[in-house]
């Protein structure tokens, strides 16, 4: 039975231990917490910062006991971890996702999600998780890990990793327009608990690629967009407020990752250099 004791005083951060143990990125996990949808020890936590001890609080996600995993520290000075436990294998998939395909990993409408288009044997033993959010109708690339340290990094605003989009755009896009987007404007965003909130958005960089003057389909623009912090739906929200529809959008880049031949639907396991180099773009920003 769950123990009835309070969270522990010290420790490791319950949103870190959920991200560790793959239940998605540090603010998907806080979500979570803020919802009440955790406990610990039996008790709802839905107020931050909480910590727990892996190796002896138990931790409940809906109703269903998680496996922290303990950390080695931990273990090296006799914690009560998991009897033979091994490090952590950790996986880093890069998916160009296709468009109709919804970021999460799982849907009770049983619609297709990014996990699906990993392959079974990258999956079958880790709990892997998507890095960032694109919306169904968005494409492009997606990291998908059960690394919670890095997820955090790649997602959070003080650590400024830049992502690269390709968006096409009703209409010809002016100079004006495109002014407003770099000095930013304030998107209202609702919370977990019902509130809502203010936050300034702004684009690093947009720039035109390309104008199509076309009488029969209409007037396009395509546009080149960067973010260093990305909101929910931000570009499409931004470009409506200045009078752009979004009629496709592409995430091209993720810091120093680019698809090269990976075709919309392929997924492909990341290497050490490729690993390296996210990690090395995170340290450069922080």
């Amino acid at each position: 039975m769950p123990r009835t004791s309070e969270p522990a005083a010290k420790g490791v951060r319950l949103q870190k231990a959920m991200a560790d143990a793959g239940l998605g990125a540090r603010r998907d996990c806080e979500e979570m917490i803020v919802a009440g949808r955790v406990q610990v020890n039996g008790r709802v936590v839905k107020t931050l910062p909480c910590f727990v001890e892996p190796a002896t609080d138990v931790v409940e996600l809906d109703g269903e006991v998680i496996e922290l995993p303990v950390p080695e520290d931990s273990a090296d000075a006799g914690g009560t971890g998991k009897s033979g436990s091994k490090a952590r294998a950790f996986i880093y998939v890069l998916l160009n996702k296709p468009k109709g395909v919804i970021t999460t990993t799982s849907d009770p409408e049983g619609r297709r999600n990014v996990l699906d288009l990993v392959p079974q044997s990258l999956r079958r033993d880790e709990r892997l998780f998507p890095v960032g959010r694109l919306d169904g109708d968005s494409t492009g690339l997606l990291l998908i890990t059960n690394d919670g340290d890095l997820a955090y990094q790649l997602t959070h605003p003080k650590f400024g990793i830049a992502k690269e989009y390709r968006v096409l755009t009703s209409g010809l896009a002016t100079d004006e327009q495109l002014q407003k987007l770099r000095s930013g404007m304030y998107l209202v965003n609702p919370a977990a608990d019902g509130t809502k909130s203010s936050k300034k958005a702004s684009m690093e960089s947009v720039r035109i690629i390309k104008r199509f003057v076309d009488r029969a389909r209409g007037d396009r623009t395509m546009l080149s967009v960067t973010l260093r912090e990305g909101q929910n739906r931000e570009i499409r929200r931004m470009l409506a407020r200045v009078g752009l529809k979004v009629r496709e959008l592409e995430r091209v880049a993720i810091g120093p990752l680019r698809a090269g031949d990976l075709k919309p639907g392929q997924a492909k396991l990341l290497g050490k250099k490729d690993v390296e180099k996210l990690r090395s773009a995170t340290l450069s920003s922080d």
